[in-house]
């Protein structure tokens, strides 16, 4: 999905979409999501709060056949979305500026997310990014979807703070997305109404 201006009442390419307690859909609850492209066309994102502790990135690199060097790192593993379960993206910091090469979506000004094997060798050899994390899967809304389930009060929308991003107390995310907004987490009701 391209990453163009849109005409849509607000593009959330780059915000934080924080699953309401009334969130219909369980794969969801109490998820925080970095929206990574948004447009008429629908939008595409990355939770940010559910690791894969089973899923070893070393084990992946060698499902993969990319060699881990003795200079080379591991990255965390994280369930990015339940469309496309088996495809990876790494979510990482870029300079700002500059161009991206080919596989690579630019998220605002300082992230990106890069779906190309290249970016795995780099972080196999040492290199690549400082701060990534590796998702599997990814959340997707088609045209309208995404702002129909706003205004049925599922999701509240905020920024993507580093420590949401690349955090590893994803147990407090979400609590944590919410104060940022000035919300009580305890406060919040499932039953969603209109006044």
């Amino acid at each position: 999905m391209e990453n163009d201006d849109t005409t849509t009442a607000e593009n959330l390419t780059g915000k934080v979409l924080i699953a309401m307690p009334g969130m219909n859909d369980p794969r969801f609850d109490r998820s925080v999501v970095l929206i990574c492209a948004h447009s008429d066309d629908g939008a595409m994102g990355l939770v940010l709060n559910r690791p894969l502790p089973d899923v070893a990135f070393d084990d992946l690199l060698d499902q993969l056949g990319i060699a881990v060097d003795g200079g080379g790192r591991s990255i965390e593993v994280r369930f990015g979305g339940p469309v496309e379960p088996g495809r990876g993206f790494v979510l990482h910091r870029v300079p700002e500026g500059g161009n991206d090469p080919e596989g690579r979506l630019r998220i605002g000004s300082r992230l990106a997310m890069t779906t190309t094997r290249d970016i795995l060798e780099d972080i196999a050899h040492g290199d690549g990014p400082e701060a990534a994390f590796l998702a599997l899967g990814y959340a997707g809304w088609g045209p309208g979807q995404l702002e129909d389930e706003m205004a049925r009060n599922g999701w509240l929308t905020g920024e993507g703070a580093d420590d949401l991003i690349f955090g590893a107390a994803h147990e407090a995310k979400w609590a944590s997305a919410l104060r940022a907004q000035g919300i009580e987490p305890s406060l919040l009701s499932a039953a969603a109404g209109r006044a």
